[in-house]
């Protein structure tokens, strides 16, 4: 397979004064091959978001590169970069209340995008985006209203309309199910997954919910801390997790069967997550970690291949 992303050895540092910095991407490396869908994982903090923004430029790079089918993209986008490349790259944002303008219309909203790349003329943009309304379940008469007239299922499918109207290649879903009731969640990717087939998309999708990025995903990675800890196939990491991290992870993710759940052993990770601003030697997990060695507080772990598995895995256990 082709990759259509490429990122090699990204860091996105935040400036905090008194030469202090936030490591919020810390040397982290993977590809994303066209039509894929790689689904990232994490506790809040650990860095997602700021990968998914950094990628499309909507973060200055601190160093690294990200790679666009093979076209270097640049540290620091100027308007002529933005307006170039978000042709190609969108991101759904996670918080349908306050991604949304709300002194626009919704048709407004969704043809914005067309008429500033002058894509088409006016009365063609509207008819495009009352299109897109229908096409994401909403109906060509909710044009004139406004976001404060939905429910949050509904801005969501909004934003989705917003972002895809431009027939983007890559798309970045920063969270687009956290902020939604659970009888909406499934709605929302299984529209995702529906029009990931019919338009030929690669997404990386940001979420919480290891259930859900194991439906939607062919390939989990997960963060912690600024970094990759692992990275494979959706069932290996799901079912086989390598890293003691990820196996936590995992374990902590609740069954959605009752009597399974109270049956299970409860998991949970001991301590709390470090300071990225002062991230510590070694491995970041070593001080939770109830497998740590000496080497592990000693030496940071690079992402390697673990023999007979597909998956990558940063840990000195292998």
């Amino acid at each position: 397979m082709t990759d259509l992303v490429r990122v090699d050895s990204l860091y996105k540092y935040f400036d905090i004064g008194g030469g202090q910095n936030v490591h919020a991407v810390d040397n982290i490396s993977f590809n994303i091959a066209e039509r894929e869908i790689v689904g990232l994982v994490g506790e809040s903090g650990s860095g997602k978001s700021t990968l998914g923004k950094t990628l499309l430029g909507l973060h200055d790079k601190t160093d690294g590169a990200v790679y666009y089918r093979d076209e270097l993209l640049p540290m620091r986008y100027n308007t002529a970069d933005y307006r170039r490349y978000s042709r190609k790259m969108q991101m759904i944002f996670q918080d349908p209340y306050s991604s949304l303008n709300p002194r626009m219309t919704v048709g407004e909203i969704i043809s914005e995008g067309l008429l500033l790349h002058r894509m088409m003329n006016a009365a063609q943009a509207r008819d495009k985006a009352a299109s897109w309304l229908e096409r994401v379940g909403l109906h060509a008469d909710h044009m004139s209203r406004y976001p404060h007239e939905f429910s949050g299922g509904q801005r969501q499918r909004i934003g989705i309309a917003r972002a895809l109207i431009l027939e983007p290649e890559f798309v970045v879903c920063d969270e687009p199910i956290s902020a939604l009731d659970v009888s909406v969640q499934a709605q929302v990717v299984n529209l995702l997954s529906e029009l990931k087939e019919s338009m030929g998309l690669t997404l990386l999708f940001i979420a919480h919910d290891l259930s859900m990025v194991r439906y939607i995903s062919d390939r989990m990675a997960v963060m912690y801390l600024g970094a990759l800890m692992e990275l494979g196939p959706v069932d290996d990491v799901y079912f086989k997790p390598l890293h003691p991290y990820t196996q936590v992870l995992v374990g902590s993710n609740p069954e959605p069967d009752p009597d399974s759940e109270r049956a299970r052993k409860s998991t949970e990770i001991i301590g709390e997550i470090p300071s990225p601003v002062n991230v510590p030697q070694g491995c970041r997990f070593a001080g939770r970690c109830p497998k740590a060695m000496d080497v592990c507080r000693a030496q940071t772990p690079q992402l390697k291949a673990v023999g007979g598995s597909q998956s990558l895995v940063a840990c000195h256990l292998y």
